[in-house]
């Protein structure tokens, strides 16, 4: 090889490496430490503890912007925003987006939004699991305000939904997350914000003030406990990045990476001390009075396996991953700690969601039963509560995968029903506790509709209602319940994690689907 040629190859390598190091953070030290003055990492430090270390191999780092449009044409935006590539969590593949708000903004352009375009059709073609890390403020103002760029709109959203139910798909909101960032995590299974530094929504307060007039803050428009608790738009709020990324490995060491496969299993471990024994005396004499049905599920569970999924929002109902024997399941559980229980729109939407996500990646789902109804009155109808509870039984009846229900307490009315308690949804075993009450509707207000003028009319019409209602409990009882075959036995409070095992240990992995072979598409009530 001639000198010339050799000078030639050593230029290009050398052209190479300056445009590479150029991208690092070391190389911009300035961006950097105003990205930390703000309480958060940068792109690369997440992806870094995101990842198993040193697996990350980045796609697309050397692209630069477009700057075919007006005001571009001095544009600077390294890998145009965004870090793409892939790497591995727990020694499994995954698809990662990071974008970078060092980086105008974190801003979305053209050439970026393509690197993730090709990260999402590598995760639907190949099967495994796809992170974004958002943190900006959705699309570039100075390419989308240009028909050129945005006439086509965007594939991504039509890969997105081919994504849902095939692998699992998660959405972590690191900072400004309103318009674009927010549309991404909408059509993901698991949505994470940071207290202090991540907003979602549709609209952040500039727009909505041009909008609409209305002036308003980011925070109580859009911030983590507004998303999270009260909306429900996130799943959990983190306490800074590098929780929120712990929190994503945890997530995914539930599910497997994508529904052809089995959910990774554990080494098996027994419940946390003292609480299988405990279950036993776990219920209450008084009916109505409330306990946690958290501490149920650590008495069931291997010890510190429980991942609540949406713990702050709709803290009526309980769902979350746990593990029985090392293996995968999706616990639902009513919460007398908060409104008894019932059932309200949250509650279902909150429900509804986590049977599909279960049912979509075969994680057996164990319910633990003690509703004692749907929430009624005005402010519930208001809700179109209706609607949702029916959202709740529309997904437990698409379900494949094995199911148990276990009363633990009351079961009343449609909510037992939606809970899978009985014959309803083909339970795959249904048991109850001994102190388990199984009825239509709550029996004072029964006896108040369909009493009343035997009541009025009694000698003594309180005693007569006390009689009444003596009467009516002596039917609800689980021993009861047992007489007629309604469920399949009464069981011993200690017994219940041996006896969840088996039931899943010889269930198939799922069922066949009851639907009309040539339906395309069933009608979600919502």
């Amino acid at each position: 090889m001639s000198d010339e040629s050799t000078g030639a190859t050593r230029w290009a390598f050398e052209q190479f490496t300056h445009k590479r190091d150029g991208l690092g953070d070391g190389a911009r030290a300035t961006a950097i430490a105003r990205q930390h003055e703000l309480g958060k990492l940068s792109a690369r430090e997440r992806i870094a503890l995101l990842l198993d270390h040193g697996s990350f191999h980045e796609v697309g780092g050397l692209v630069e912007p477009k700057r075919d449009t007006f005001d571009t044409g001095h544009l600077q935006a390294p890998m145009d925003g965004v870090l793409t590539g892939y790497g591995y969590v727990d020694g499994r593949p995954v698809c990662v987006c990071a974008f970078d708000f060092t980086v105008l903004g974190g801003s979305n352009g053209r050439i970026g939004e393509t690197k993730v375009e090709r990260m999402a059709t590598h995760a639907l073609e190949h099967g495994c699991p796809m992170v974004l890390l958002l943190d900006g403020g959705g699309h570039r103002i100075q390419e989308g305000l240009d028909s050129r760029h945005f006439a086509q709109g965007s594939r991504y959203f039509q890969t997105a939904v081919a994504l849902s139910g095939w692998v699992p798909t998660v959405a972590v909101i690191m900072g400004p997350g309103f318009a674009g960032p927010s549309n991404f995590a909408a059509l993901c299974d698991f949505v994470v914000m940071v207290r202090g530094t991540s907003t979602m929504g549709i609209a952040g307060p500039a727009l909505v003030a041009a909008a609409t007039g209305e002036v308003t803050h980011k925070n109580s428009l859009g911030g983590a406990h507004v998303q999270t608790d009260a909306n429900g738009l996130a799943d959990i709020a983190a306490g800074d990045d590098a929780e929120a990324l712990a929190c994503v490995r945890d997530y995914l060491a539930y599910l497997p990476s994508n529904s052809r496969l089995p959910a990774p299993s554990v080494e098996a471990r027994d419940t946390e001390a003292g609480f299988e024994a405990a279950l036993l005396d776990r219920m209450p004499d008084n009916p109505r009075k409330a306990y946690d049905v958290c501490d149920v599920v650590r008495g069931i569970v291997d010890e510190a396996s429980l991942f609540q999924i949406k713990p702050g929002f709709a803290p009526n109902l309980v769902t979350g991953f746990a593990r029985i024997q090392g293996r995968a399941v999706g616990i639902v559980a009513n919460q007398p700690l908060h409104l008894g229980g019932t059932l309200d729109a949250k509650a279902c939407e909150k429900g509804a969601h986590f049977v599909s996500l279960c049912d979509g990646f075969g994680l057996p789902l164990v319910y633990l039963v003690d509703v004692p109804g749907f929430l009624v009155g005005s402010q519930a109808e208001d809700t179109a509560l209706a609607r949702r509870s029916a959202r709740l039984l529309f997904e437990l009846g698409q379900a494949t995968v094995p199911r148990v229900s276990v009363v633990l307490r009351k079961g009343y009315g449609l909510g037992y029903i939606a809970m899978c308690g009985g014959r309803s949804f083909d339970a795959d075993l249904c048991v109850a506790w001994p102190t388990a009450e199984i009825c239509a509707m709550s029996v004072e207000g029964a006896v108040d509709v369909a009493y009343q003028k035997q009541v009025k009319t009694a000698a003594d019409p309180a005693a007569k209602r006390a009689e009444l209602i003596g009467r009516f409990k002596e039917q609800l009882g689980a021993l009861h319940a047992a007489e007629h075959f309604g469920i399949d036995d009464v069981i011993d409070p200690r017994d219940t994690r041996w006896v969840v095992h088996a039931a899943l240990e010889r269930c198939l992995p799922r069922k066949r689907h009851r639907a009309c072979p040539d339906k395309p598409h069933g009608i979600s009530p919502i």
